[in-house]
């Protein structure tokens, strides 16, 4: 069996160091090392979408993604989207919107939200729904789900209360 080994990365902006074993998934050292819990593991198969962080800019199931591979990237999860201690455009849009039910399934949707308006600033209906095709949940908030990325569209559009449109 291999050794453990010391990987070094950017966790939500922080320099951060964490001792991994060869089969640690991202979420487990999230979970275990820094006691981020926002992305969560629920299928175990990166199907469903609840363990979705950033890593280097690209959405990934940390479920799947071996911890030894982020030594020297960027990570970004659910608790590093909020700035100043104020929430993300996306992650208000979603409670004005009660874009949840359990709320499992939430902190992947947000992440994926936020990737997709990063690239795509206004997107119509078949793009958000192309974009989150990877997002589960089983409440069936998926309505309120598509009235959130909408508003979070909105939102982002806005600075200091004046429209950029």
């Amino acid at each position: 069996m291999t050794a453990a080994r010391t990987i070094a990365f950017n966790l939500n902006g922080a320099h951060v160091t964490a001792v991994v074993q060869p089969h640690h998934t991202l979420i487990e050292v999230l979970q275990a090392e820094f006691s981020l819990t926002g992305a969560r593991e629920s299928c175990g198969q990166g199907l469903c979408g609840c363990c979705t962080v950033v890593i280097n800019d690209h959405p990934v199931s940390g479920c799947l993604y071996l911890a030894a591979f982020v030594d020297g990237a960027k990570v970004t999860t659910i608790e590093g989207l909020e700035t100043a201690n104020e929430l993300s455009a996306v992650q208000q849009a979603f409670i004005e919107a009660s874009a949840f039910q359990c709320g499992y399934c939430t902190p992947g949707f947000v992440m994926m939200v936020t990737k997709l308006l990063d690239e795509h600033p206004d997107p119509d209906e078949e793009t958000i729904t192309h974009y989150l095709s990877g997002n589960l949940c089983r409440c069936a908030a998926y309505p309120e789900v598509l009235e959130a990325v909408k508003l979070a569209a909105r939102k982002r559009r806005t600075v200091g209360g004046k429209s950029l449109e």
